[in-house]
């Protein structure tokens, strides 16, 4: 049934857009309302900040989306069957349910993955907003007015990637990438807010020593390195492949097949030549990023240990709670079956860890440039 559907129908996009300037209105006005006393530029620091978290909060709803398998809930782009919601395409999304009751296109699934374009056209639409009253005002700003327009050029790439894991059919390179370039974008707005945090409420930087600096970029490496790790083990539905904790079918070395579980270009659920994933496959991308874990998690321990010692008392405490968070739900993932909340704080923790170490780092670095009264 969604073989037929053409995969890109431009037709409602200027009516998407129009549903995401009014999906952003309500953030916008929430923010000029609560500071239409301060100077713009201050109105420009919260609305970074809160279009900080709607980010967080549409890569959890992303992570939800996949969960669900609502991926393909409307198997065209950026509308539903051509429409710019599911009540548009009734009768098309009930003949698929009909025709495949637990398939990807049902009602439920389409209205989750129209929801999550709506979010993310808004998010757009707060960015671009950024970008474009930065620069506007970009000689009383504390940033550069490149790191908003950087951000409105990942934002259009996010949207590229979002289209591509709808007309690629879930292909796991393309949905990692996808979820990698939704912590980036965190990273970039969480540097924006930084900014603006140490302009207008300035303190003095943490005494780090550069062996601390050092040990800080190393792990925050190794951090992207098992969130890519884990958003490969999530697209690949890898998750239960091993079902028993620490070992692994009983084991601490299982069969495993590194070379086709890491083949990057290839469908979801099939090797390059289109044969069906082994269980070994599914092992080697399973346990390599439990492996990851073992190593990671140590190392997140005492780098909250160095901090604490170095007087930073508040980094310390969320790099600790943060790591512990992600081994607990990592577990419950495991033990308790993929439970569905489970997952979606699994990569909430993945976040949060990319924004707190984006946070460390750019309180590492001097203050920028102060703002002009």
């Amino acid at each position: 049934m969604t073989e037929t559907v053409a995969l890109y129908d431009l037709s409602p996009t200027l009516r998407l857009m129009i549903l995401g300037i009014l999906v952003a209105l309500g953030p916008l006005a929430w923010v000029w309302l609560r500071n239409k006393q301060r100077p713009p530029a201050q109105r420009l620091a919260a609305l970074t900040a809160l279009t900080l978290f709607l980010t967080f909060d549409l890569v959890l709803f992303g992570a939800f989306t996949r969960l669900t398998d609502s991926g393909l809930g409307c198997p065209d782009w950026p509308g539903c069957y051509g429409a710019v919601s599911p009540t548009g395409a009734h009768a098309q999304i009930s003949a698929a349910q009909a025709a495949m009751p637990t398939g990807p296109v049902t009602h439920t699934k389409a209205w989750i993955e129209m929801i999550h374009r709506y979010l993310a056209t808004g998010v757009g639409v707060l960015i671009l907003t950024l970008a474009i009253a930065s620069w506007l005002r970009r000689r009383e700003l504390p940033l550069h007015p490149a790191w908003p327009l950087i951000t409105l050029v990942w934002v259009c790439l996010q949207g590229a990637f979002g289209a591509l894991t709808v007309t690629l059919k879930l292909q796991p390179a393309i949905v990692t990438l996808h979820l990698l370039g939704g912590l980036v974008l965190l990273a970039l707005l969480g540097r924006q807010a930084v900014a603006y945090s140490q302009a207008y409420r300035p303190r003095v930087p943490p005494a780090v020593s550069p062996a601390l600096r050092t040990a800080i970029l190393a792990v925050f490496a190794l951090v992207w390195t098992q969130v890519a790790l884990g958003g490969w083990v999530s697209t690949n539905y890898a998750v239960l492949a091993c079902t028993d904790f620490p070992t692994c079918h009983g084991t601490w070395w299982p069969d495993m097949n590194f070379k086709q579980g890491f083949e990057v270009w290839r469908p979801l659920g099939l090797s390059g030549t289109g044969e069906p994933l082994t269980l070994a496959a599914l092992n080697a991308i399973h346990y390599l990023h439990r492996l990851m874990a073992y190593l990671l998690l140590p190392l997140l321990a005492v780098l909250a240990w160095r901090l604490h010692g170095a007087r930073w008392p508040r980094a310390a405490l969320w790099v600790l709670a943060l790591a512990a968070w992600q081994f607990f739900t990592g577990l419950s993932n495991v033990v308790l079956g993929w439970p569905l909340i489970a997952a979606v704080s699994h990569t909430g923790g993945a976040a949060g860890l990319v924004v707190v170490f984006t946070w460390i780092l750019c309180e590492l670095h001097p203050r920028g440039q102060e703002v002009r009264a």
